[in-house]
């Protein structure tokens, strides 16, 4: 399995970004999909989700109505569409699938809001 995200970047407040998580090495399209991401001193959370088909979606609270996941199962990728972005966002974004009760991740990219 590998997870490979792309994408993050320094931003200004209320600014845009997508990220990319291109996944190779399982059956991509029958699998759930997550983005996670991790401030300085903070645990990881959950950010949004997206069932293999795409039918289904849930986010943090904090990012409805400003992110949006998606996914192109023709290339194996999984996106994290961020606007209207905050200080707050700021964190390193992960890439997850759990495959039979095991864990993987990608390996991270940081993503700074900041004037």
């Amino acid at each position: 399995v590998q997870l490979v995200e792309s994408g993050g970047g320094l931003v200004q407040p209320g600014g845009s970004l997508r990220l990319s998580c291109a996944a190779s090495g399982f059956t991509f399209s029958r699998s759930r999909m997550s983005w996670y991401r991790q401030a300085p001193g903070k645990e990881r959370e959950l950010v949004a989700a997206i069932t293999g088909a795409g039918g289904s979606k849930n986010y943090l609270d904090a990012v409805k109505g400003r992110f949006s996941i998606s996914r192109d199962n023709a290339k194996n990728t999984v996106y994290l569409q961020m606007n209207s972005l905050k200080p707050d966002d700021t964190a390193v974004y992960y890439c997850n699938v759990r495959l039979d009760r095991d864990d993987y991740w990608g390996q991270g990219t940081q993503v700074t809001v900041s004037s």
